[in-house]
């Protein structure tokens, strides 16, 4: 008798064990037209626990335009103190000065997609993140924007020459260059 109790008492803790190892999520689905609305959300879901997962900007099923996060909680590790900062714009100059202010306070990125305003505008939106228990420093960000496909080779070889990795491309309409192709890539320096 008292074998036979082991024999089920050994595969039964066994899967008791294995099943509080799983993980469990829970996701939050932000959606809006304004980028000072979504950083806020997404600041208010971060303070629950929730850390960025995913994002999307254009045409909702719906019919509007806004961008949609989705933030997700992981109940076996949830995200602690995180920040977030959305960068919206149309020109790339003000882009590349926004981003390395950004990276100086060690916000590190996440994610990029354009963004459709209820006005009618579209801007590049790059989503960035601060863990200050990451221990992370200053980053150096580089973001790239021409029409022609070789001159973006060109730069991007040069960038990678320089220690700069790719983060992210899209195709985005710019205040001034039309639509044009847009990579971002990123550089931690040496401390």
């Amino acid at each position: 008798m008292k074998n036979t109790f082991r024999l089920f008492l050994v595969p039964a803790l066994t899967l008791c064990l294995n099943a509080a190892d799983e993980s469990r999520f829970d996701y939050r689905v932000l959606a809006t037209s304004k980028t000072s609305t979504m950083e806020k959300e997404m600041n208010e879901a971060a303070g629950a626990g929730f850390s960025f997962a995913s994002a999307m900007g254009g045409e909702s099923a719906l019919g509007s335009k806004e961008v949609i996060v989705v933030m997700a909680k992981d109940y076996m590790a949830p995200a602690a103190h995180k920040r977030y900062k959305l960068l919206a714009t149309s020109k790339t100059s003000t882009m590349q000065k926004e981003l390395q202010a950004a990276g100086a306070e060690g916000f590190d990125y996440r994610g990029q997609t354009v963004f459709e305003s209820a006005f009618g505008g579209q801007e590049v939106c790059v989503i960035l993140e601060l863990d200050p228990e990451s221990g992370a420093g200053r980053i150096d960000y580089r973001l790239l924007a021409t029409t022609k496909t070789s001159t973006m080779q060109k730069e991007l070889q040069q960038s990678g020459d320089d220690g700069f990795k790719l983060m992210g491309v899209l195709v985005g309409k710019t205040a001034f260059g039309g639509k044009e192709v847009i990579s971002l890539l990123k550089r931690v320096p040496k401390q």
